[in-house]
């Protein structure tokens, strides 16, 4: 899979594989502090980064920047795992990679989010992980934001700000054949077709009365029931009935 690549310079068919029982033992000793022992651990797991960057080979980003990004998030595992837990280290270490290489495309995005902003929506996310563990199930938006003491809107705002763009031409299934990307699944609502009907509606009201037009504002773009229309321009129920039903189907006729 690596076989003639290079990234910073590295020939990745030559990294070496380390299997759990060295990882283990190297594990410990850096715990010890031994130096030696983590370069080891480092250049044992580089692997693990190559694997973990290939989800994000189809933004466009320079892969040399993000084989380093990983490698940082590698090193800040090997720092904080606990050797006393029952867990693979690369069960760790790839949260940890993936959520290093997330934060610099995040900050180094062409759209620039405010710290504040940022920051919000960290704290939102931290308020997310503790309610879930309290309540076991996700939280709602409204608890996120009693929790935090913030405006509904602020934490809507501050969480989809960091959400990850998606590309138009990301693949979405392939069969070995043509792909499909996101792109093929987006429609199109600014059609000729419904421009033309937005087009033919507009003539087909304007043939209505003044009271016609005025009795449909009320009834389909204010809410109103018939009863209100007829309070709202003194004639009878059955009068605006009448007349509502006359408009429509001129409309109709008219479409």
């Amino acid at each position: 899979m690596y076989n003639k690549v290079e990234i910073c310079g590295v020939n990745t068919s030559t990294l070496k594989v380390l299997s759990e029982k060295e990882k283990s033992r190297l594990l410990k000793l850096t715990k010890q502090g031994d130096k030696n022992a983590r370069e080891e651990l480092v250049n044992g797991n580089l692997r693990l980064v190559l694997s973990v960057i290939q989800r994000f080979t189809q933004r466009g980003e320079n892969l040399d920047d993000l084989f380093q990004v990983g490698c940082i998030g590698l090193i800040k595992s090997i720092d904080n795992f606990d050797i006393s837990q029952n867990v693979r280290f690369s069960t760790y270490a790839v949260p940890m990679i993936i959520g290093e290489i997330r934060r610099y495309l995040r900050d180094n995005n062409s759209i620039r989010i405010s710290r504040s902003m940022r920051d919000t929506a960290y704290r939102a996310m931290q308020c997310k992980e503790r309610l879930t563990a309290s309540l076991l199930r996700d939280p709602t938006v409204e608890e996120i934001a009693v929790d935090l003491e913030l405006p509904r809107e602020e934490v809507v705002m501050a969480l989809e700000s960091i959400v990850e763009p998606m590309s138009l031409y990301e693949p979405i299934y392939s069969d070995g054949g043509d792909t499909i990307y996101v792109m093929d699944q987006v429609g199109d609502s600014n059609d000729d077709n419904n421009w033309l009907d937005e087009l033919a509606l507009k003539e087909a009201i304007r043939g209505l009365t003044d009271r016609e037009k005025k009795i449909l504002n009320l009834r389909f773009f204010k809410g109103m029931t018939q009863i209100e229309v007829s309070a709202e321009i003194g004639i009878s129920q059955a009068q605006v009935s009448r007349l509502e039903k006359g408009a429509l189907d001129q409309i109709k006729k008219q479409l």
